[in-house]
């Protein structure tokens, strides 16, 4: 690859957990709309649930996140209740026969809870809707919340999966986040999921922190590693202070240009292959048996506002503040202010605050953004039996990319493939898909 195509590849872009991407959502969909879309949910069918628990007991500076700071557990206890409601709601709106195959729950976090609420919210949920026979329920974890009650109640609600979030080992870099976060806590908490039962863990690695270098993050991949966890997640910072203004506490002057990301991010994801994992789309990576890497080489990964995931649920409700669904007339997004929240959902409506209904380009373009991000390519024959002729226009948008950037994307025994060399900038390269992309005053992080 050009070092010209290099830089412009290396722009900023979006994540595309979604597309259209979140700052296309209007204010156009709300409650009369969702309902409409959650009573088509088909008979029976299994839906994924995602729980935002948006509260911390710190503000770690790097976060992006929709949380808040507190100290007092009231605030929790009272969203609590709220929350309970909204998850009524949400059941009366759906059929009787949906069933639910996965929980996760995010924030904020979720360790936040006490062991006791913790239990309830998950009784609440199986007491609210059915679950499937081997439904998942994976719980982000903050090392530095956990006790042993902590851990007990998360085996005890039949925790499947736990992520955990590590971010740098290195103290200097600990400071600059407000994240200090031992490696010895952190394998602790690993050593006692483990040993009651919760096998299957994350860990959540960050490269662009402030003070940051090749040789750090080399040794907090090592580190991460001798923990053996079937799944890393390679994220860059996304440096975003015109949307996260906690994030002006950080020294800008500390971090990292494009190309020491770049080589951070090089360097991070050889070490990860080199002990054994497979690479999953971006900046993810698997034990070859792990079902992530499975999805992979199956060809039915997919990607959802949780990142990278082997749920094959068409239908993701989100509850609590900020929390996004996708269903498949399009997304809805909660009201992110707590106030706002408690007020829809004792009026009884749903607390949603915008959202897009999709358009038949929307869901080409969905798609092949999305086996993109997956698979660093797509099918021709694929697309054109899912869309017919809908398909056309952005398969001629691929061959004129082929042509001007032949080092990027070429056309190889029917599908459109993304280079092996640029698939670091595959988030670049779907943008040229994006038609939305330019509109408005959106602005994003770093594609690498």
């Amino acid at each position: 690859m050009s070092a010209q195509t290099a830089f412009k590849f290396a722009d900023t872009a979006p994540r595309y957990t979604s597309y259209p991407t979140a700052p296309h959502f209007h204010e156009g969909v709300g409650d009369e709309t969702v309902r409409r879309w959650m009573a088509a949910v088909k008979d029976g069918e299994a839906v994924s649930l995602y729980i935002h628990i948006p509260f911390c007991d710190r503000l770690c500076w790097f976060c992006a996140c929709h949380t808040r700071h507190t100290l007092r557990y009231e605030p929790v206890a009272a969203y609590l209740g709220t929350l309970y409601r909204e998850i009524a709601l949400v059941a009366e709106a759906l059929p009787e026969t949906v069933q639910v195959g996965a929980v996760h729950l995010g924030g904020g976090s979720p360790t936040l809870l006490t062991p006791e609420d913790l239990q309830r919210l998950i009784d609440t949920l199986r007491a609210t809707f059915r679950f499937t026979a081997n439904a998942s329920i994976s719980v982000e974890i903050d090392p530095t919340d956990m006790d042993e009650a902590r851990l007990d109640a998360i085996a005890a609600v039949g925790t499947t999966r736990a992520s955990l979030g590590v971010q740098d080992f290195r103290m200097e870099v600990q400071k600059a986040i407000n994240r200090e976060q031992s490696f010895e806590d952190t394998r602790a908490v690993v050593e006692g999921l483990r040993a009651r039962g919760v096998s299957a863990i994350n860990l959540d690695l960050v490269y662009g922190l402030p003070h940051q270098s090749v040789d750090s993050i080399a040794d907090t991949v090592a580190l991460s590693l001798s923990l053996k966890p079937e799944r890393v997640a390679l994220f860059g910072y996304a440096h975003v202070p015109w949307f996260k203004k906690h994030q002006k506490l950080i020294d800008e002057a500390a971090l990292p240009g494009r190309e020491a990301r770049m080589a951070q991010s090089a360097r991070a994801a050889a070490l990860i292959r080199e002990s054994g994992y497979e690479a999953i789309g971006l900046d993810h990576f698997a034990l070859p048996g792990d079902s992530l890497a499975l999805a992979a080489r199956r060809g039915t990964l997919r990607r959802n506002f949780q990142g990278y995931t082997d749920d094959g649920c068409e239908t993701l409700i989100g509850l609590g503040p900020s929390s996004v669904s996708g269903m498949r007339e399009g997304y809805a997004q909660n009201t992110t202010a707590m106030g706002d929240y408690r007020r829809a959902v004792e009026a009884g409506t749903l607390p949603v605050m915008r959202g897009f209904e999709l358009s038949g380009e929307d869901r080409v373009r969905a798609w092949v953004i999305e086996r993109l991000m997956c698979d660093f390519g797509f099918s021709v024959d694929e697309a054109s039996v899912r869309f017919g002729a809908a398909a056309g226009a952005v398969v001629d948008e691929a061959h004129t990319m082929c042509a001007r950037f032949p080092d990027v994307l070429a056309r190889q025994d029917g599908s459109f493939m993304v280079q092996p060399e640029a698939r670091a900038f595959v988030r670049s390269v779907a943008a040229e898909f994006d038609s939305y992309l330019g509109r408005g005053a959106a602005r994003h992080s770093l594609a690498v």
